[in-house]
């Protein structure tokens, strides 16, 4: 979104260690995750683990996420926490997949899905991620996977029974132009933006802005 990017799949390393650095300056004490972008993890244990330390010691982040459930990806998990670094999972709608999903679909309607991430979720937790994150599935499943499992959920499309929900700050702002299902609306600022930068722009071609009130001169106290 602030980058421009039509999707999650073009995001690197480099920018997602940018971005968290920003973080870490305006939040210095607080709990910071970072996403591993798409193909930083996927190729090789040796390069899934450097990535993660990468984000931690250049990016300062406390703990790091990725996505999906496949023996791979819980091989990965176990590789970056013998790391000792804290591993956040992520489940359901994997926004990196869309493409093998056919588009941003709600996973785990069918049966064979159901049990496969809720089998996932399990692993996952045995694997020792603290936390997953549960995207995009049927409500029964974000319940069912939040009462078996003994770490934290956090919910976004999955549901009124997680431990936890989130939600892009965009879309809670009404900042962006998809809103989806199960996006809750709680300002529309996109509209109050274009509005007062419309103002703005007016003002200054017909010359109302800067008026004396807004302009310096020698007899101003400062």
């Amino acid at each position: 979104v602030v980058l421009g990017y039509e999707d999650t799949l073009k995001v690197t390393l480099g920018d997602i260690i940018h971005h968290t650095k920003a973080c870490r300056r305006g939040a210095k004490d607080t709990f910071i995750i970072a996403d591993m972008p798409f193909m930083t993890y996927h190729l090789d244990l040796e390069t899934t683990k450097k990535n993660a330390a990468r984000l931690i010691l250049e990016g300062e982040a406390n703990a790091v996420k990725l996505e999906g459930g496949s023996d791979y990806r819980i091989a990965a998990i176990k590789a970056i926490v013998d790391c000792q670094i804290p591993v956040v999972a992520h489940l359901g709608l994997t926004p990196q997949s869309a493409y093998a999903f056919g588009g941003y679909k709600v996973q785990g309607k069918k049966e064979s899905e159901f049990n496969k991430i809720l089998e996932q979720a399990h692993k996952i937790e045995a694997a020792g991620a603290f936390m997953l994150v549960l995207e995009g599935i049927p409500e029964d499943l974000g319940k069912k996977i939040s009462e078996e499992l003994k770490i934290p959920t956090i919910g976004i499309g999955a549901g009124r029974f997680c431990d936890g929900q989130v939600l892009v700050y965009h879309d809670i702002l009404g900042m962006s132009d998809f809103v989806a299902k199960f996006v809750k609306q709680y300002e529309n600022l996109s509209d109050k933006i274009t509005s007062a930068l419309g103002r703005f722009c007016k003002e200054v071609k017909i010359g109302d802005f800067p008026t004396e009130e807004h302009i310096y001169n020698r007899k101003n106290k400062e």
